[in-house]
């Protein structure tokens, strides 16, 4: 019994070693057949890979929606590292069973692998990495990319890319200062801006807006107004200046030094500027005070000169003051500690008559100084013994007006004599650089009273004359595009920006114009010529009347009656066209007036169509 037990165990022993070693051998030599076929596939493809350039592999591997030629060699790397080993450190265990894979780990590759599709986006036959396809895409415009949004669901997550439209409200001028990051969605945010702007547009046209009038009783006569990034100075006969800040509307008072406060009575300030964070001033008696506007009320720099001021321009860029009295042009800038210096005293061989900071950001500012009939180009680092650099110089044609932009100056010349025989009065354009004149442009017979360059399209000019006209001027054909008749005692003041004109006379009329039909929008009348015309924002209009008589006659400055004088002070006007400003308190009071009502201001403002939509209330 025993015997047959042991017999039947042995057999049952060896039936199962056989099982297993048939088993093993079965699957070791599946192993190596699959071994052998993949050695010979990889041999093949090396092999037809060595045969072919490497420009081809390229090719095709971008063909094959791969993103570079080694994608295949760090496929095969990573599958190779994610082979396990037995725990016995030995050779891979053949015979064990794969592992089942939970339902959530299965949906997560599934995701995975749906954001990879998402980085290949197809191109007709080829598909292109998305940095690629992104790259291409950047040469789109708005149009060009709502169309292709339509295209596909790969195409359209492209051209929705946050990259894209800020970069076209960068083109386009909104948001300048703006991160990438400060919107979570550029598109939206350049729709509204586009918007914001087509509003703003229509009520300049219409005239919906509000208006203030900035006075100070207190100041008695305006003699300059100056204006910059929403702030407003003003100089007044009392010796006062004033700063008002149309953003915020706060309206601080700029006091003067002691020796000004000292003296009786308290001279007059004859010019004023301001950029946006310094405000200067200067009075008759040769004192200039310079301000800061962030940090107090209390002058930051002062500096006295032996005669009258003549001329005052602060830089718009950068921190730099230039004056002029007698002969001498005077820079003056802070220190790397913040404290302010003369930089350099230049000495012209003629009474100076103006002076211009060239704007733009620099090491060293430039000056352009204008004395009779010659124009300077000034280094604040030269010195009396260098030779002054001139840009132009006519004997017996005297420089009426000038304007500068970073890289060029035009020069308002009145020609006089046989200067009239070859087509009157001109203005030349001057080149920085280069220093020679690269354009003529304009004959007329009249004087060319205000010229505006510094903030216009890089190929228009835009200038005033005496014989009641504003000029547009092409620079690239140098021609006249645009004549407008506009003030029957000249014009004082110009300004413009894509698609508006306004201009000033010595009547005391603000004229709108619409630059590409030629069409006056609307005008607004006060007593005293216009001196100043600036726009705070595209939104808003800064304007300033100021009388050329300080002492009206009958007037008495020491009167303590404020009322009696005031339509010999002067005015400034500040106009606001933005879409907060269209309501019903805001609008102005022509605009809520009918044509038979005989109260309000219907004098100030002319009646022009079609631009005119009034509602009789």
């Amino acid at each position: 019994m025993i015997l047959r037990w042991k017999r039947e165990l042995n057999e049952a022993a060896s039936q199962d070693k056989d099982k297993y070693f048939l088993h093993s051998d079965r699957s070791s030599v599946d192993q190596s057949t699959s071994f052998w076929d993949k050695q010979g596939t990889e041999e093949k493809q090396t092999h037809s890979s060595k045969e072919q350039p490497e420009y081809v592999s390229i090719a095709e591997g971008l063909l094959e929606g791969r993103s570079a030629p080694l994608l295949s060699r760090i496929e095969q790397e990573r599958t190779r590292k994610s082979r396990k080993r037995a725990p016995g450190g030995g050779a891979l265990r053949s015979d064990a069973l794969p592992k089942r894979v939970p339902v959530s780990q299965e949906l997560l590759e599934q995701f995975l692998q749906d954001l990879n599709e998402v980085n290949d986006i197809p191109f007709f036959d080829a598909e292109l990495p998305y940095e690629l396809a992104l790259k291409i895409f950047n040469f789109l415009g708005r149009t060009e990319l709502g169309r292709c949004a339509q295209v596909s669901k790969s195409w359209k997550v492209l051209a929705e890319d946050e990259v894209l439209w800020y970069r076209l409200c960068q083109e386009e001028g909104f948001c300048c200062e703006a991160a990438v990051s400060d919107s979570p969605c550029w598109k939206s945010t350049l729709r509204d801006c586009r918007n914001t702007e087509g509003a703003v547009k229509s009520n300049w046209k219409n005239r919906v807006g509000s208006i203030r009038h900035l006075q100070y009783e207190l100041g008695k006569v305006l003699c300059d107004v100056s204006s910059c990034d929403g702030l407003v100075i003003a100089g007044y006969t009392s010796g006062d200046v004033r700063l008002w800040d149309t953003l915020h509307w706060e309206k601080p008072f700029l006091q003067p030094s002691h020796a000004i406060r000292n003296e009786t009575p308290a001279p007059y300030v004859s010019h004023v500027r301001v950029s946006k964070s310094v405000a200067a001033a200067a009075y008759e008696n040769g004192c200039v005070d310079v301000w800061s506007t962030e940090t107090g009320l209390e002058p930051i720099h002062r500096f006295q000169l032996l005669q009258r001021v003549h001329a005052l321009d602060l830089s718009p860029d950068c921190l730099a003051l230039a004056s002029a009295a007698g002969r001498d042009v005077r820079v003056d800038v802070p220190d790397d500690r913040g404290y302010w210096r003369s930089r350099s005293l230049i000495q012209l061989p003629k009474p100076v008559d103006g002076v211009l900071v060239v704007p733009g950001k620099r090491d060293v500012p430039l000056v352009t100084a204008w004395a009779g009939e010659s124009v300077f180009l000034l280094d604040s680092r030269s010195t009396d013994d260098q030779e002054l650099r001139v840009l132009h110089s006519v004997y017996g044609h005297p420089v009426t007006c000038l304007d500068v932009s970073p890289t060029r100056a035009a020069v308002g010349i009145k020609r006089q004599g046989w200067g009239m025989n070859d087509g009157g009065n001109q203005i030349e354009v001057y080149g920085l650089e280069s220093g020679r004149c690269e354009l003529s442009l304009g004959n007329s017979a009249g004087d060319f009273t205000c010229i505006h360059l510094r903030d216009d399209s890089p190929h228009l000019l835009l200038s005033g004359n005496r014989d009641r006209r504003v000029r547009v001027f092409d620079m690239r054909t140098g021609s006249s595009v645009l004549s407008l008749y506009a003030h029957h005692m000249g014009v004082t003041a110009v300004q413009a920006d894509d698609w508006k004109i306004v201009s000033g006379g010595g009547e005391g009329l603000v004229c709108v114009w619409e630059m590409r039909i030629g069409v006056k929008l609307w005008e607004m009348h006060n007593r005293h010529p216009v001196r100043h015309i600036r726009f705070s924002s595209s939104s808003s209009l800064v304007t300033a009347n100021i009388p050329d008589e300080k002492s009206p006659r009958g007037a008495c400055i020491t009167d303590d009656d404020l009322t009696a004088h005031r339509r010999y002070r002067g005015l400034i006007c500040h106009y606001d066209f933005s879409v907060e400003s269209t309501a019903q308190d805001h609008v102005l009071p022509i605009c809520r007036s009918g044509y038979s009502e005989a109260s309000g201001y219907n004098y100030n403002i002319s009646l022009v169509t079609p631009y005119d939509r009034l509602n009789s209330r």
